[in-house]
């Protein structure tokens, strides 16, 4: 056993030091070539369920499913060790890993990617989740190439008895108190369950980052012979936090705290956060469970979802930038060795209150602003006097509304052949909007856009609304831009297996229809014809095929191989050129396009288990869309790219070897290289105004890295159980190839126009921002008591990054507004991993 152990490790470490592929080099604008030196808003969710896995029973099992599930090592290693480091498995984007609750699919429709926030602190009821990795067969849906974790929220599918448990913490919140309850299947033929918790914290880890979440869930089932059985689930979980933003690596040195946060300041002695999120979408489903007979059996739910989600921030007209960390107020931006840089370094070293928000600032501003706004709401002669609010705290909602259904019908053929079939249809609506959240002390604030007042000749292309001018807005009113964008779905899917004597096969198929368009709710001065009423309807039909086949060498020893080709609509997201300001889609919007596959070689012993993996994957003609205000032209400019491409290929490595009946280790390895692999074409537009800042602008993105993740992750662990019903154990984790994601329009002909590649302005530009590897332990243990009546007590600590390492970037991003004759006036902003954080929980079940 030991040898087999030995001669894995060997292998893996092998092709990780000398590579399963070659080097790749940044697109040509005469890069240097040694792009391991030079070129520098949703993870895998996985949860481990435990140690039975079912080893004793593999010749009956569905051995696909099994080699790569929550149960697989490197699955859970990457969920719980990597996930601090921002490690996404493969480097694939949560949009690729499909999340199921009763078979319905939860991941957001104009994204694409799951709010776990809508039922986050539900454990007790997400405990037992079923996750896969990667590709393999399904008998819900045609899952996202990264797989998919499915939850199955059943009354009947809860642990029966009560739990109570109480959890301490230091990092977004400080305290958890959770009761559960569930029935099981009484002989009465119902089953209810329910759940409740409460999260919350003054301040979390982060300064001013306050922490109030609530969650509630409740189910109830009834079988009403052997065939039928209804069940009801309703879920929710509204949740007020303060925000962090991350700032320059100035402002961290600064203020000596790699963890500064510039959303708060003081307002009467109390942390006031001007990042505010708060969000509750409740969501309720009722389901049929239909077995037919013993080989057949119908499972349909319908579901709706729908509520708040949205986020403040300060707002401002005619006055200073209210943000501490704005890079005008910054020492860089001074002249070195003058009176202002010395006055303002001073200032942002010694005193708290310079480096954040100064809210008694704004108020007085408020104060004195007496103004008079004539011809109010067009009417002539409608003039009104007051403090018109030069600051205002909005809140930006994203709102929705989302309903369908889905239903599975599956049939066993025999005990080797299973078909499955599957009907969903998902109607989405999103409302986007802003709101006064608070006048700061002013009366009113004035529906105009101030950029498009400066700029524009024109007095109505100013309006928000051009149809009420001049409009005075209240707190709780909306104002600026209010639109809907619209999603439907419609997809079905087909899939059979078989097992044959020595091999397991499974096939695919799936279609797909997809609409939206956007709906405009005001008509906008800038845009006074485009904005209000349905846009265009874009239609997109898609397809998908999939299969595998496990080879079984022997009753321990297997060998797997996985294909699939899909195409999917553009994310809703990215579709609009300014969805804020009017009906115009992005110029050649196609479907998106993915080719992937994986071999996998599993060993499985009583005493030791290994999955190694090989994987290779291109995603092409996806759309990159951001927003970001740009002080020159004083606007925000939204730069859009088509025909983005990505290649992900590499390798994935995890050992679980019980060298004893009590002491097991563990080893982890992911070695990835994600790359862009095109040369995408950029649109560069401004909210104001029609006028493109740029078209057809060809962006130099090949073999950049695909950034915010290590590429590179690794971690050994040692675990100890005792017969005594106490276990502990650690892990020590390592990370690389961890690059900021490259901005676009600095990787353009236009971005060095002026310049020879021997100028060090050359490689500073196109230099990719490369972070440093990184290194933590963590720490974990528990115990658990049996008592005389039959109930339980359990005890779990654990504690991450012991080494207390707080200089360890994780991620972060280039900013999109740069000067090419002075790359670092907007240098990269970062985020620092957490120091030595901790996780305490003791509950009682009976």
């Amino acid at each position: 056993m030991n040898k087999i152990y030995c001669q894995t490790l060997s292998a893996a470490f092998f092709l990780t030091s000398f590579g399963i592929w070659g080097q790749t080099e940044p697109d040509s604008l005469s890069l240097p070539k040694d792009t391991s030196n030079t070129i520098t808003e949703t993870r895998l969710p996985v949860f481990n369920l435990g140690d039975d896995d079912g080893e004793s029973d593999m010749g009956t099992q569905d051995i696909a499913g099994l080699l790569q599930s929550s149960r697989d090592i490197f699955t859970s290693t990457a969920g719980f060790s990597f996930g601090p480091a921002r490690f996404r498995i493969r480097g694939y984007d949560g949009m690729n890993t499909t999340v199921l609750i009763n078979g319905i699919p939860m991941n957001d429709m104009e994204t694409g990617r799951a709010i776990w926030a809508m039922w986050g602190g539900l454990n007790d009821v997400t405990r037992y989740m079923d996750v896969q990795t990667g590709l393999t067969p399904s008998r819900s849906m045609f899952q996202g190439i990264g797989g998919y974790s499915s939850i199955s929220a059943r009354a009947s599918s809860m642990r029966k008895g009560t739990k109570v448990s109480y959890a301490g913490t230091n990092r977004a919140y400080h305290h958890r108190v959770m009761v559960s309850h569930g029935t099981g299947m009484m002989k009465n033929g119902w089953a209810i369950a329910a759940s409740a918790s409460r999260r919350w914290a003054s301040e979390g880890y982060i300064d001013g980052t306050s922490f109030d979440a609530w969650a509630y869930y409740l189910a109830i089932e009834k079988r009403i012979n052997k065939k039928h059985t209804i069940g009801l689930t309703g879920f929710g979980a509204p949740s007020y936090r303060g925000l962090q933003s991350l700032v320059v690596q100035e402002a961290y040195d600064l203020s000596d705290n790699n963890y500064y946060n510039p959303n708060w300041g003081y307002q009467d002695g109390e942390k006031r956060n001007s990042r505010v999120r708060k969000s509750h979408i409740p969501t309720g489903m009722l389901s049929h469970y239909w077995d037919m007979n013993k080989t057949m059996k119908l499972t349909t739910t319908a579901y709706v979802s729908g509520g708040r989600n949205g986020v403040t921030r300060l707002n401002w007209y005619e006055a200073r930038d209210p943000r501490p960390d704005y890079y005008r107020y910054l020492p860089s931006y001074q002249d070195p060795g003058s009176d202002l840089f010395n006055q303002v370094t001073n200032s942002w070293m010694t005193d708290e209150n310079y480096r954040q928000v100064n809210w008694d600032g704004m108020y007085n501003a408020n104060y004195k602003n007496i103004s008079t706004i004539e011809n109010v709401n067009g009417t002539p002669g409608n003039n009104v006097t007051g403090l018109r609010s030069k600051y205002i705290l909005e809140e930006m909602r994203n709102d929705h509304i989302q309903y369908g259904f889905n239903s599975v019908f599956e049939k066993k053929f025999t005990e080797k052949t299973n078909f499955t079939a599957g009907y969903t249809a998902n109607f989405y609506t999103s409302k986007n909007f802003r709101v006064v959240q608070d006048l700061l002390g002013g009366e009113f604030w004035v529906d105009v856009d101030q950029f498009a007042e400066r700029d524009l000749d024109d007095p109505e292309a100013s309006q928000n609304d051009i149809d009420n001018p001049n409009r005075l807005v209240k707190e709780g009113e909306r104002f600026g831009h209010d639109y809907d964008i619209h999603v439907n779905k419609q997809d079905v899917f087909a899939q059979v297996e078989h097992d044959f004597k020595k091999v397991n096969v499974y096939l695919t198929g799936s279609y797909s229809h997809t609409s939206l368009w956007r709906t405009g709710n005001v008509r906008n001065g800038r845009f006074p014809d485009n904005s209000l009423g349905d846009s265009e309807k874009k239609k997109f039909d898609n397809f998908g095929v999939k299969g595998g086949a496990t080879y079984k060498i022997t009753g321990r020893h297997y060998l797997s191989l996985n294909g699939a080709y899909l195409t999917r609509a553009p994310q809703a997201r990215n579709a609009f050129i300014s969805a804020r300001t009017r009906n115009d889609f992005v110029n050649g919007l196609t479907n998106e396009k993915l080719m992937t596959a994986d071999l996998n070689y599993n060993i499985r012993y009583s005493k030791l288990k290994t999955r190694f993996t090989l994987y290779y994957t291109e995603i092409k003609d996806q759309v990159w869309m951001r927003s970001f205000y740009h002080d020159e032209y004083n606007t925000l400019v939204n730069y859009a790219m088509t025909g983005v491409n990505t290649r992900h290929m590499g390798l994935e490595l995890g050992i679980e070897w019980n060298m004893t009946p009590t002491f097991t280790m563990t080893g982890v390895l992911a070695h990835g290289e994600s790359i862009y692999n095109s040369r995408p074409t950029a649109t560069i537009s401004r909210d104001n105004n029609s006028e493109l800042v740029a078209e057809n602008r060809t962006v130099y993105l090949k073999n950049y890295r695909v950034g915010g993740m290590p590429q590179t992750a690794a971690a050994i662990g040692l675990k100890y159980n005792s017969p005594k019903y106490w276990f502990a154990g650690f892990n020590v984790n390592y990370f690389d190839h961890i690059y900021l994601d490259p901005n676009p329009d600095r990787r353009t002909e236009e971005a060095v126009e002026g310049y020879v590649t021997s100028d060090p302005q050359w490689n500073q530009i196109l230099d990719q921002t490369r972070l440093d590897r990184g290194i933590t332990v963590d720490l974990y243990g528990g115990k658990s008591w049996r008592l005389k009546g039959g109930q339980y007590i359990n005890v779990n600590l654990s504690i991450s990054n012991l080494l207390n390492n707080t200089k360890f970037k994780t991620g972060g991003y280039e900013q999109l507004r740069y000067m090419s004759n002075d790359i670092d006036r907007f240098p990269p902003k970062y985020a620092y991993m957490f120091g030595i954080t901790f996780f305490a929980m003791v509950s009682f079940s009976f």
